[in-house]
Parts: structure tokens; sequence; C-alpha cells
């Protein structure tokens, strides 16, 4: 599942063609994804000119000079592809701007989405209402302010969008891996300074991860295509049995239907 340095990447690179451009035409090219189709979705969306790519989270956000944002989720399969040669079976959505780029959203299991938002209206949308603060921005203090009086797992903890927002269970792991916190302690229990470190340790993560293009698992590619590597430089995460740098064995165990890498070694 494409996770928050997937999204920063696909924005990025999206940004590189659709930024300033006016959309010349949007093909829709079936009536639903995990959801039906915004209503008016391509009258809205044809002849706008598009001012700006972000991302809240997992979510990438368009906004356009009507006043709309467009509003991705890419799901477990989703990928937008930089003008396509050809229109694929998996393509649902095709953009097309006035200079002639286009941008074909591809996601064949289909659990992705599209909204349309008032871009005034964002930050009431339930969605993204509902999100904890920027994992790339935050500090011990105001984790600790958040996982206060909780007893669930710190790893279940992180995976909350309500407590941090944007970070998976890839990302997750490594974290808790380089700040030496054992993925099944009470998130209450962790003193500030140990927070500090996992706090530092998620931004770290994070940032490697964008600038190595996210990490390639199962159907993700950047918007040109290019596959991202941060996957070779995984510490425990998928690598259940391999040493770790400490000398102790990475072990591979279930939390909330998810399977959990750590180091029982140094992870306390």
């Amino acid at each position: 599942m494409p996770e928050l340095p997937e999204v920063e990447t696909t924005v990025r690179g999206l940004a590189r063609v659709l930024d300033g451009q006016r959309i010349a035409r949007v093909e829709l090219r079936r009536a639903d994804l995990r959801r039906a189709m915004p209503e008016g979705l391509g009258q809205r969306l044809t002849g706008a000119r598009i001012t700006g790519l972000r991302r809240r989270a997992k979510y990438g956000l368009i906004d356009t000079d009507r006043g709309d944002t467009l509003v991705f989720h890419l799901g477990m399969s989703g990928r937008w592809r930089v003008d396509p040669s050809e229109i694929e079976k998996h393509d649902h959505v095709v953009i097309e701007t006035d200079d002639g780029r286009r941008v074909a959203l591809n996601d064949p299991r289909r659990f992705g989405s599209l909204d349309l938002v008032r871009t005034d209206r964002l930050v009431d949308w339930p969605a993204i209402a509902a999100l904890g603060p920027e994992p790339l921005e935050i500090e011990a203090g105001e984790l600790r302010q958040r996982l206060a009086g909780r007893n669930a797992p710190i790893k279940a903890l992180l995976l909350d969008q309500r407590v941090v927002a944007g970070l998976g269970n890839i990302y997750v792991c490594e974290a808790l891996h380089r700040s030496g916190i054992h993925p099944g302690r009470a998130g209450g229990s962790i003193s500030l300074k140990r927070l500090e470190r996992l706090a530092t340790a998620i931004r770290d993560v994070l940032a490697e991860a964008i600038a190595a293009g996210g990490s390639t698992l199962r159907d993700f590619a950047s918007p040109d295509g290019e596959l991202g590597y941060f996957s070779k430089t995984f510490a425990v995460y998928g690598r259940e049995g391999a040493a770790c740098a400490c000398g102790g064995r990475v072990k591979r165990i279930v939390q909330g239907g998810r399977s959990t890498f750590f180091c029982p070694r140094c992870q306390r």
C-alpha cells in the first residue's frame, strides 16, 4: 500500500507536469473506484487551471482556480502514470492539459478514491478533519500529549491516523527500531526522552524514504515510472530471521492483523 513517502513522491512528480496548467479534458473510464466518482467531476475540472499540488497524510491534493480541490487516495495499488504511450485497462481516470500532457490514474485493485472538495472547506471535510498532526512535523512533546494515558501498544497507536496522520506499517516498524522501542510497549508508558528519539526517527525515516522515491512493494511506482529504492535499506521490515546490527535476530509478530518486524534484543 502506498504510504506517505510514496504519496509525497507522487505529488512532487505530478507537480512537475500539472502545476500551473489548464485542464483541457477529463475522461472517466469507469463510474467508481472504492466509491462512486464525484458528481460533475469532469465538468468542474475541465477548463480549470491547477494552482498547486500538496499532500495531507496519505491524501494527494490538487488545487484549482475554481476553488475546488481534487483529493486522491492511492488505496492499495494506485499510481498516476505520466504521458502513457497507451491507455491501459486499469487507467480509470485520464486528465489532459492544454499543453498536451496527460496523466492517468491507474488502480488495478480499485481501493483508491477521488473526491472533489471546495478548497475553503477542506479542513472541515470529515476525512481530513479527523487526521492528527503530520509526522514530518511531530515533536516529542505533542507526541507525549497524544499518547498520555494510552495503554494500547505504541505500534497500534502510531498507525492510528488520529494520533499521527500518514504513518503506515513499513515506516512505523523502521522508526521503532531506530528508536529502540519495542512495538508492544504501552504508548502512555514511554518516557519523554525515548519519545524524543522516536519523533526524530519518524522524521528521519520518512525524509530518507522520500529522498529515495519511496519503497516499491507490489504495484507502486512514481508517476515517471521509476521504482523507489528505500526498501533496499530496511533494517527490520520484511527481514524476519535476518541479523540485526546489534547482533540479534529480526522477529515477526502479528499486531492488529498486521505484521510487525522488530529486534527483541535492542528494542525494549
